[in-house]
């Protein structure tokens, strides 16, 4: 299972700041994204996942520089999310240097936007889901009654989509979730927050997680990533 540090894009900055000697009062805390996606990448993270979160405002990229200055000084693919919802945006997050992006539900009910941007990106595509099934429900799909999440997902696979971010999760339901999409769907499913402990790790890598998504744990010192990447395996 993949452990994958979030560095959350605001003005072109990190949304918090990062300080990793603060249990022992060395180093120097730091907002610049790149300087905290090189420390995650020295640490052993073998991929970074970058939120634009004024792209998510706007409803496309804005923070491609910062995105760019950290595809400049690791080597290690950066999956960017946050107001990439067609094909032209995803060329643009590309071009900065983003090797992996994540789209929304939306594109589930508009088929024609959601091929295009598979033929940009390919198995580079995911879809990021908020798992929670009060939240699908209450979506305004353009359909006459909402999916479950297992409906969903499987409709996705079957227009090509092969990995899934699913949000707002948790480690306690995360098992029979994964389990039913994955008995399901042959796909990636990747997890986003939910973890407050390395303990939680273990039981998402038990239940099939491929990855997970880790950001606040990380910059307020609750996880450790070293400990993190010990326990995914």
């Amino acid at each position: 299972m993949l452990v994958i540090p979030a560095i959350d894009l605001d003005g072109g900055r990190s949304r918090l700041v990062y300080w990793p000697g603060a249990a022992t009062g060395v180093g120097a805390p730091t907002d610049r994204p790149e300087r905290i996606a090189r420390r995650f990448v020295e640490l052993g993270a073998r991929a970074v996942h970058l939120v634009d979160f004024d792209g998510a405002r706007a409803g496309r990229p804005v923070n491609l520089e910062a995105i760019a200055r950290v595809a400049e000084v690791v080597a290690v693919p950066l999956q960017v999310a946050g107001g990439v919802e067609d094909p032209d945006a995803i060329r643009l997050v590309f071009a900065a240097g983003a090797t992996r992006v994540v789209v929304g539900a939306a594109l589930a009910d508009d088929r024609d936007r959601l091929r295009a941007c598979l033929d940009v990106a390919g198995e580079w595509l995911a879809v990021g889901l908020d798992a929670r099934s009060d939240r699908i429900a209450a979506y305004p799909w353009r359909r006459g009654a909402p999916p479950t999440l297992v409906d969903l997902v499987d409709e996705l696979a079957t227009l090509g989509v092969g990995r899934f971010v699913l949000s707002h999760l948790g480690s306690d339901a995360a098992a029979a979730v994964l389990a039913e999409l994955r008995a399901r769907v042959e796909a990636e499913f990747v997890v986003a927050g939910g973890v407050s402990s390395v303990a939680d790790l273990a039981r998402l890598r038990d239940a099939g997680a491929s990855g997970i998504i880790l950001g606040e744990p990380l910059f307020s010192g609750a996880i450790e990533l070293e400990a993190a990447l010990a326990e995914a395996g």
